[in-house]
């Protein structure tokens, strides 16, 4: 096993965690940001399956947060506010009158300390942080320590841990866009997932839970491997909201560990998803193909789809979702495990 580093960028660190089997992780210290995951498919060879920009001076804009660390809170805060214990605080608006992925200078868009460390075991990365009291409108002083830990079975564990001194709300996550079809710039329209899970949240159109399930959908039920097209081509309205494919909170069975699974036939290459989040957002890549002047690097649509295991939340607003606040005397502890293999 071995770790590398170079400088890339002004001053941004890239660093890559190598196995005995050659599988590798590239990230940057700037947004923790995953550049690359390198693993072979049924033919032995090995390719990059996660999408990333050509240019490293895309990850400063980074619109679609490829690869990213979010946080304070992943996904959308209606309205950008909230109540803590009665008080309302109001977080930064980002995206119209919501806010979006922890904010306008959220955790995908600082620089991270970083240090690593080599066992008989792993090769793992250490990347922490503090959030002061009031960024981006958030309470407390949050001090975030984010392990990447890759170990000779090929599995790449991210592990999430915070604390605080006052409550506020917490729901970290990474958000890699995933196609195991390398490379080559294929879509994942072909790619199978399954999850345990039998209910999603509904959208609203501005892609915000309403709190409602929905329930009894061919298109989203995934209990057994269904292909991701099936959504991208579906007649149900929720699709269509989402644009055309997926963006919604698919909630885990109540079990340790909580699993979902993706299969790209052609290369045979799968990926295994274990984690103690509540729930994983779905996302299919359904706006990749949109332009933006920051960046140099384009995409075509559906190009990635990303496995963003988290709490919701709309669990500040509807308390039958599992709760993401974070109290002084407890330590935010989740785990995510990204495990590849072969198949056929």
């Amino acid at each position: 096993m071995e770790i590398k580093e170079k400088t890339v960028h002004t001053n941004w660190k890239l660093r890559t965690l190598i196995n005995d089997n050659h599988m590798q992780i590239s990230f940057l210290d700037y947004g923790g940001a995953i550049t690359e995951i390198v693993v072979p498919d049924k033919q032995g060879q090995l390719d990059n399956v996660v999408l990333h920009y050509n240019h490293y001076q895309d990850y400063e804009a980074n619109p679609f947060y490829l690869g990213a660390l979010i946080g304070r809170v992943a996904g959308r805060i209606a309205n950008s506010s909230f109540l803590v214990k009665g008080k309302r605080h109001f977080v930064t608006k980002n995206e119209g009158h919501h806010h979006l992925h922890g904010g306008i200078n959220g955790f995908s868009h600082v620089l991270w300390h970083v240090t690593t460390e080599q066992t008989e075991k792993d090769v793992r990365a250490i990347l922490t942080h503090h959030s002061p009291d009031g960024d981006n409108g958030y309470p407390g002083n949050v001090k975030v320590t984010i392990s990447y830990i890759l170990t000779n079975e090929n599995t790449f564990t991210i592990d999430y841990k915070a604390t605080t001194d006052q409550a506020t709300p917490i729901a970290l996550t990474n958000h890699s866009y995933f196609n195991l079809r390398g490379s080559k710039g294929e879509t994942v329209k072909q790619h199978y997932a399954k999850m345990k899970s039998d209910i999603c949240l509904e959208l609203n159109k501005d892609l915000i839970p309403t709190g409602r399930f929905i329930t009894n959908a061919h298109a989203f039920n995934f209990q057994s491997y269904q292909q991701l097209c099936t959504g991208m081509n579906a007649n149900h309205e929720q699709n269509s909201i989402a644009g055309n494919g997926y963006d919604h909170y698919f909630c885990f069975a109540k079990e340790k560990d909580k699993q979902a699974c993706l299969l790209d036939k052609k290369t045979g290459r799968t990926l295994h998803v274990t984690t103690n989040q509540p729930g994983m957002i779905l996302y299919t890549g359904n706006y990749l193909h949109e332009s933006h002047k920051q960046i140099q690097t384009t995409f075509s649509r559906y190009q990635g789809v990303c496995l963003e295991t988290q709490g919701s939340p709309v669990a500040l607003i509807y308390k039958h979702l599992p709760s993401i606040m974070l109290e002084p005397n407890e330590i935010y502890h989740q785990t995510t495990a990204f495990s590849f293999g072969i198949k056929g």
